[in-house]
């Protein structure tokens, strides 16, 4: 979603450019008729992201935990299969995220301690990384577009990319992961790809879902690399080219880089 402006700006070549405007829009979340809180979202994949949501945030454990969705503008009304314990869950402190989109999580960095070792058998090279980062990037329309959005995807088994793309970083991880909960993907055979940068909240929505690697464009928070030492998860950051750099020592990601280049 974008929004061109009226005022176009001339080239240097005499040529006018169309200027574009990635948007957002505030939406409110309630879960069994309580609000749990307000989201600055793009306005695509919702019924995604509001799954992949409350599955990261603890409210849900499976797609089936979900009775029905309804989306109307600005407001997303869940009801569960069982009821939700609503009290204990708004007693839980927010925090707000170090992100765009007003990111919000219910997780501590003690909570996601606690969580289960993420366990997976994969096995792939930075050079790979390298190769799906840029197809990723190739095929990002609201990125392409305007410049102004982030993206996550899912590299699957047979290499093909999963992608979605929100305003937020926290939101696009959301969003690919409710695809994952509804389309019962095996979080242990898909990698996972950001744009933006893998902080603790980051860390903690793939180590939930099971993501053994997490790679990104940009850098990790010392935050995160220890709970990704922790929980099993590798971490890749600057996924640009030789700048290349994996923060963890799981062994699930090969350094082919040197050798690759040296051809």
């Amino acid at each position: 979603m974008s929004y061109e402006l009226s005022d176009r700006r001339e080239s240097e070549g005499g040529k006018t450019m169309k200027i574009f405007c990635p948007e957002e829009f505030p939406v409110a979340l309630f879960v069994n008729g309580q609000e749990m809180s307000v989201y600055q979202l793009t306005n695509e994949d919702l019924e995604e992201w509001c799954y992949g949501h409350l599955f990261s945030e603890g409210v849900i454990e499976s797609a089936d935990d979900v009775e029905e969705v309804v989306i109307r503008e600005g407001k997303i009304s869940v009801e569960l299969r069982e009821d939700l314990d609503a009290d204990a869950l708004m007693q839980r402190k927010k925090r707000m995220t170090a992100g765009c989109g007003n990111g919000v999580t219910f997780f501590s960095m003690n909570d996601v301690l606690g969580f289960p070792k993420v366990e997976t058998s994969h096995r792939v090279t930075l050079t790979y990384l390298l190769k799906k980062r840029h197809e990723f990037a190739k095929a990002s329309p609201m990125y392409n577009e305007t410049g102004g959005m982030h993206g996550a995807c899912f590299i699957m088994p047979d290499g093909s990319l999963v992608i979605r793309e929100d305003i937020g970083r926290h939101n696009a991880v959301d969003k690919v992961i409710g695809y994952g909960l509804l389309n019962g993907v095996n979080p242990e055979d898909v990698i996972l790809l950001t744009t933006g940068r893998v902080s603790y909240e980051m860390l903690s929505k793939s180590a939930r879902y099971g993501i053994g690697v997490i790679g990104s464009r940009t850098a990790a928070t010392k935050q995160a690399v220890q709970l990704a030492n922790f929980l099993g998860v590798e971490v890749v950051g600057y996924i640009r080219g030789k700048m290349s750099f994996v923060y963890t020592k799981h062994e699930k990601v090969i350094n082919d880089l040197k050798a690759a280049t040296s051809i």
